[in-house]
């Protein structure tokens, strides 16, 4: 089944295309401005992505570029009004894999999009076959031995994930991440329901026991496993029983908190003994699932991938119903971790720090395992990066407000509630300006990633994670989103106004120049050189059209965003800003998040249109060198 983001801020488009691209099966994702569709692109994966060149708060072209420098080769379609040779070659040098101009064909669209994936998938058979069943793409029918299976849309989309990943498990998040769209949540029964039908159709047809249930782990086709199968499955266990090399700080850090991941192995065993003696109570069994919970989410940081499976696996068996009957699959899996948590974590040489760290940006990781967080912040340290870390939430809000963090690392899996990582957050997004959040967590659920892209998450990284990479992925986030920095000049001769205008735009960092006298706006504007201008439309002296239109005149001050605050919203009012010049206008009494919303945005513009006026530049002059 195919999954397409779709970009695009103009609604009746929208409501214009979805229709179409689901009638071709495609789960399909809406984002109305790049910044929710980055979020998206982050948390989801995606086969195509279709974008708008003239988004708010992130246009096309820069969702195109980030997303191709931080190595995402997802094929994306831009969509736009633009129709010059040099907007279509700044869109296709900015990584996108083709270009379709407004207003457009449906069938055309459709055509470029059937192209695009045709491109991804051209090393894959047109029909695919596992012994006497046949899928056939074309047409969208699956026959076994000749019969044809009569399959619901979503049944249909199961068989194919499976047919087209043979000897992959796919848990029921990955399976609900690939085949349920943002736009539909789905049940906590949506999958073992689906599969359960597309069983008993098989079944029906002759294919008896074709999917296979891998207890705690998911589902996958069942089929003989050959002798090269079972000797490389036999090679790669035997692999994982050898921890990955990690740093000697972080090898330091193990060294100090062995013997407490050791305690924590040491309670599963107690649980499996109790277990075997038929006397294990539910607040052991609860206290077992809570520590191969934390093994789980926290060895792999200490190059311990083995042992954490193992521990995943054994979190799994204890909150299933029938753990009795995995006694000895239980038994076997402790008594291995036991075994790999005595081995010595072998670390490799200190390396350089990372000179494009970012020395000046400030992290906070907040997790309730002091081993990790200590390995994590060992980690910042040895990269030229401010660290702090937190063990609580209460320790975590504590630091925020006491030093205001560049970027948090938060962990979702803390005991005091459920939703106690989702609040902290809410709290993050919801600060003016918003602090850049990673979710950092084991739980590895549709409905856990769902929410972490609702609630303003950056990145969702899922535990087992080595330091280094956590803190590369920190890096490109800090390097995606550099702090919008201006001043502005405002005009107006309310000075109540003025203060309050202040009060709003100083907490995003923003440097405010306040004039409530209008006949000194030419020598201030020339003094201060701001970076953008607000101005009242009614003034007692003069109006904010006429200063507005003494700043276009100028050429100079040719490109500096001027943003027009107006009482009147109609129609002539509007029509006389923008023939002034002015690039918006805000409405009086003010609203705080569109007011930030505007001021941010012509910002960005500024900045993206001179970076590439500078790129242009730079590109023409070295050719003609």
């Amino acid at each position: 089944m195919v999954k397409v983001l779709l970009v695009e801020d103009d609604r009746s488009l929208v409501e214009i295309v979805h229709p179409a691209l689901t009638s071709q099966h495609y789960r399909v994702d809406v984002a109305a401005d790049g910044l929710e569709g980055w979020k998206l692109a982050e948390a989801f994966e995606y086969d195509l992505m279709l974008l708008d060149v003239g988004l708010p708060r992130l246009d096309g072209l820069s969702f195109c570029r980030q997303r191709r420098k931080q190595g995402d080769r997802t094929p994306i379609l831009l969509l736009t009004a633009r129709d010059a040779s040099p907007d279509k070659v700044a869109g296709l040098d900015a990584g996108a894999d083709d270009y379709l101009v407004k207003p457009f064909n449906l069938d055309e669209l459709l055509a470029r999009i059937r192209a695009l994936l045709r491109r991804v998938r051209d090393a894959r058979t047109p029909i695919i076959e596992w012994g006497a069943l046949q899928l056939d793409p074309s047409n969208c029918q699956v026959t076994y031995s000749g019969r044809l299976l009569k399959l619901t849309a979503k049944e249909y989309e199961l068989l194919e994930l499976f047919l087209r990943n043979p000897h992959r498990i796919f848990s029921q998040s990955a399976l609900l991440d690939r085949l349920w769209s943002f736009d539909e949540p789905p049940s906590e029964n949506a999958v073992r329901t689906q599969i359960k039908t597309l069983r008993k159709k098989l079944k029906q047809a002759g294919a008896k026991n074709l999917l296979e249930t891998i207890y705690g782990l998911g589902y996958r086709l069942k089929g003989e496993r050959t002798a090269e199968r079972i000797a490389s499955e036999s090679s790669r266990s035997q692999a994982e029983q050898q921890p990955a090399a990690i740093s000697p700080a972080i090898a330091r850090v193990w060294e100090r908190h062995r013997s407490k991941y050791c305690d924590r192995a040491a309670v599963l065993a107690e649980a499996i003994a109790a277990m075997t003696s038929g006397s294990l109570t539910p607040e052991l069994r609860h206290r077992a699932v809570r520590e191969a919970h934390t093994l789980a989410g926290s060895l792999g940081s200490f190059g311990f991938h083995g042992a954490s499976e193992k521990s995943r696996q054994i979190e799994q068996l204890l909150q299933g119903e029938e753990e009795q009957s995995h006694l000895t699959q239980l038994s076997a899996l402790v008594a291995a971790l036991q075994a790999e948590l005595e081995i010595e974590a072998p670390s490799m040489a200190e390396t350089e720090p990372t000179r494009d760290s970012l020395p000046k940006s400030r992290l906070l990781v907040v997790d309730d395992d002091p081993a990790v967080v200590d390995a994590l912040v060992q980690e910042a340290i040895s990269q030229s990066m401010a660290s702090e870390g937190a063990i609580t939430l209460a320790q975590a809000r504590d630091a925020i407000a006491r030093h205001c963090p560049d970027i948090v690392l938060l962990d979702l899996g803390f005991p005091e509630s459920a939703e106690a990582g989702f609040e902290l957050l809410d709290e993050l997004s919801a600060a003016r300006p918003p602090i850049p959040t990673i979710v950092f967590t084991a739980k590895d659920g549709w409905r856990d990633r769902l929410k972490a892209a609702r609630l303003g998450a950056q990145g969702f990284l899922q535990k087992p994670i080595s330091p280094p990479r956590v803190l590369e992925t920190v890096r490109q986030i800090l390097q995606q989103s550099p702090p919008i920095v201006g001043k502005l000049l405002i005009v107006d001769d309310d000075t109540l106004l003025l203060e309050r205008l202040s009060q709003i735009l100083k907490p995003w960092g923003l440097e405010t120049v306040l004039l409530d006298a209008p006949q000194r706006f030419w020598s201030v504007l020339e003094q201060t050189e701001p970076n953008l201008l607000m101005v009242a439309l009614e003034m007692s002296e003069v109006s904010g059209i006429e200063l507005c239109q003494v700043v276009r005149n100028e050429p100079k001050w040719n490109d500096l965003p001027v943003l027009i605050l107006c009482r009147d919203r109609d129609s002539t009012t509007v029509e006389r800003v923008f023939v002034a010049g002015a690039d918006d206008y805000i409405q009086k009494p003010i609203v705080e998040p569109e007011l930030i919303a505007r001021v941010l945005n012509r910002l960005e513009r500024r900045q993206l249109r001179r970076k590439v006026v500078a790129e242009w530049y730079r590109t023409t002059r070295d050719g003609e060198v």
